[in-house]
């Protein structure tokens, strides 16, 4: 199993599990293997997955698990020192509440059709709402990925509206003990997204929050996969949102869950699947015309579990067929987070 570094806060980048060094920081300056004339150590957030080095001390550079000996920067000595007591802080929440590993555990019967989730099952999950006439009402999920920032998809953005985050929801027309609604600081939509040629994929978005939410049980961070990391045809995943019910059906109340299998590209590109529409930096989930991501879905996580049982986000939910939600060979089309670490970890280096 991983070993969670939350002794010291600095764990040593190498091949094999990760291990926890003696304690540097950026004011220590580099270590005596440090090769890159910027290069200081970095500091180590165990929140993400298998152990990816959290920025700004580090940008897509793999701590632990099987990745290959590397090192990562920091921006500056004087900008590391003024962060210490924000990671350290940020350090401590990771350690006591960790990722993808829910107190409440999920459903994960081989179910076919969507049901209830069990409530605050899938506690990354977030309902992204805008407000009209007066009332906020839900338009896309989303997955807390830090305390203070959401991944959701591109084309849920539209500047001329205002949005707010709701998380540690279960019921969206209930008042929920726990639940947190914060207003966006900043959105970043990807810089190559194009709303008129969805197909050619970068639907993917990150929403700094104007406050940290807080951790509890029902309001935790998601893992993310790897950089790279490809899923093997079937592997089964699970789909989650508050999006229509069938096609052209009522938002659902109350989180719903699906098994979704991963269909590969090798499958989803398919002449009689999705054909060319779909990019290697995306990954499809279902296809059997029984189960599919509708509109509300979108933004919202594939959930699948590691082999060392956490949960890892890989998709964002992002489009469907204009045929119906639900039809045969035309599965579920999610942004594959695996494709993207490096620019997450950019934007938030830099907001």
């Amino acid at each position: 199993m991983q070993r969670r570094c939350c002794g010291a806060f600095i764990v040593a980048l190498h091949e094999g599990h990760g291990k926890c060094s003696r304690e540097h920081t950026c004011v220590n300056r580099r270590p005596p293997n440090c090769t890159d004339p910027k290069c200081h150590w970095s500091i180590f957030i165990p929140w993400r997955p298998i152990g990816v080095c959290f920025p700004p001390f580090g940008a897509g550079v793999a701590c632990g698990g099987t990745f290959k000996k590397s090192v990562s920067c920091c921006p500056s000595a004087e900008a590391s020192i003024n962060m210490i007591p924000i990671v350290l802080a940020s350090v401590l929440i990771a350690c006591a509440f960790g990722c993808g590993t829910p107190p409440i555990e999920p459903l994960t019967s081989r179910v076919v059709n969507g049901v209830d989730a069990k409530p605050h099952s899938w506690p990354w999950q977030i309902s992204l709402q805008y407000e009209r006439n007066g009332e906020w009402r839900h338009t896309c999920g989303g997955s807390l990925i830090a305390a203070n920032w959401v991944m959701t998809a591109a084309h849920c953005i539209n500047t001329k509206l205002s949005y707010r985050v709701f998380v540690g929801k279960h019921n969206l027309v209930e008042e929920e003990l726990g639940s947190q609604a914060i207003l966006p600081e900043k959105i970043v939509v990807h810089e190559k997204w194009n709303s008129i040629f969805v197909a050619l994929g970068n639907d993917i978005a990150l929403i700094k929050l104007s406050e940290s939410v807080t951790l509890s049980n029902h309001v935790q961070l998601a893992c993310m996969p790897p950089a790279g990391t490809l899923l093997a045809n079937l592997y089964p995943c699970y789909i989650t949102g508050w999006g229509r019910l069938y096609t052209g059906g009522p938002i659902a109340d109350k989180l719903q869950q699906a098994l979704m299998p991963v269909a590969d590209h090798a499958t989803c590109s398919k002449p009689d699947w999705w054909g060319g529409a779909v990019r290697k930096s995306m990954v499809c989930g279902g296809g059997d015309g029984i189960v599919g991501g509708c509109n509300g879905d979108s933004g919202g996580p594939l959930n699948c579990k590691n082999s060392e049982g956490a949960w890892e986000v890989h998709g964002i939910a992002s489009f469907v067929s204009g045929l119906g939600c639900n039809y045969a060979k035309k599965p579920t089309v999610f942004t594959r987070v695996s494709a993207f670490n490096d620019w997450i970890d950019m934007v938030m280096m830099n907001n």
